[in-house]
């Protein structure tokens, strides 16, 4: 048995993971500040399971890091704590910065001020620290564009350019070898996240397991939050009758991964304390406009509406391949699109959230 603390583990992959780890033995604590973008009522969400040691604080403040460690004691840590609202994050980097740089700094210093050292360190990152990542041309030549600038999106001009000016395609992401070129905040305080954990845990021998998440859906997920979960956003659309509106050309690229597949890999690295850095996603990308219209026809709902609209910061094509995290944690993504976006179609309407949004 293990004595395991998740920092925001109050979420809906929080809650999903303490149970999953529960059933093993381990013994789990939760370190969470019930922010109201998430938790709009303010309280312990139902999802997570009774057994569950609740410790209310914020990974910014001292005092709670100094309280919940005093109380644990814990072998691993699961740092999920964090902002990840892409676009928010160019409006609000103060906020950011601060609950994912600075938090996690604030747990590295009291680690240090409570002299506890944990086995192992497990992260939460996520996909967005590649940016807009590695792109191929017409011969298979890879480059790096960089970031889509403003110019560029307000004509429309959606899909990045071959260094002569040919067609391109992205290609999938692949950690410790496709070199991270954040395009937002949020981004950037995500790949810091990974910096200082590997740092100070070299210096004091601590294993890191560093896992890139795709973007991770599933039921539990905030119905009210608008700045995560685009599938989830789309489900709420749908099922209240709305047209749901789709960015750019509808062709933008993104990596679903169902949240029990990620679960089953932050459990499976839990176990195995080792320095690794892994992506998890279902290494089978698709594009949203496809998304959108499985939820609206699964719902009954109206066509989608391809609008040309975009965000600053967004990429525009995000997978990855799975195989090191195949051949490190047994990896192998169980739930198909299809099957997870009826799990959220089904789970949705009993969300008293979604109740209270007006679902």
């Amino acid at each position: 048995m293990s004595r395991v603390l998740i920092t925001g583990g109050a979420g809906f992959i929080g809650c999903r993971l303490s149970g999953a780890l529960l059933s093993i033995g381990d013994d789990v604590a939760v370190l969470d500040n019930l922010h109201p973008q998430v938790h709009p009522s303010r309280t312990v969400p139902d999802d997570l399971p009774a057994d569950v040691r609740f410790v209310p604080g914020d990974v910014t403040a001292v005092g709670s890091w100094a309280a919940v460690l005093a109380a644990v004691r814990p072998d691993v840590i699961v740092h999920l704590a964090a902002e990840t609202g892409t676009g928010q994050s160019l409006t609000e980097p103060t906020r950011h910065a601060g609950v994912n740089v600075v938090g996690t700094a604030a747990m590295l210093e009291a680690l240090e001020h409570s002299h506890h050292r944990p086995a192992h360190l497990v992260l939460a990152s996520s996909r967005a620290v590649y940016g807009d990542g590695a792109w191929a041309t017409e011969a298979g030549e890879v480059f790096y564009p960089g970031q889509r600038h403003a110019a560029q999106l307000e004509a429309g001009q959606w899909d990045h350019r071959a260094p002569d000016g040919g067609l391109a395609h992205a290609v999938p992401s692949v950690a410790g070898r496709t070199v991270p070129d954040p395009t937002n905040v949020y981004a950037a305080t995500k790949l810091a996240q990974e910096h200082l954990l590997n740092s100070w845990a070299q210096a004091r021998g601590v294993h890191v397991s560093i896992l890139r998440l795709q973007n991770v859906y599933g039921p539990g997920q905030s119905v009210t939050n608008s700045y995560t979960g685009v599938l989830t956003f789309f489900a709420r659309t749908a099922l209240t009758g709305g047209v749901i509106d789709v960015y750019e050309d509808g062709q933008i690229v993104r990596d679903f991964v169902f949240v029990d597949d990620v679960v089953a890999a932050a459990v499976a690295a839990v176990q195995l304390p080792a320095n690794r850095l892994v992506d998890i996603g279902s290494g089978d990308p698709t594009t949203i406009l496809a998304v959108a219209e499985l939820v609206a026809t699964a719902c009954g709902a109206p066509t989608p509406r391809v609008s040309g609209r975009f965000r600053h910061g967004d990429v525009r094509a995000a997978s990855c391949t799975i195989d090191a995290a195949t051949a490190e944690l047994s990896y192998v993504p169980k739930t198909s699109l299809a099957d997870g976006i009826a799990a959220v179609l089904e789970w949705m309407p009993t969300s008293s959230d979604f109740r209270a949004a007006g679902g």
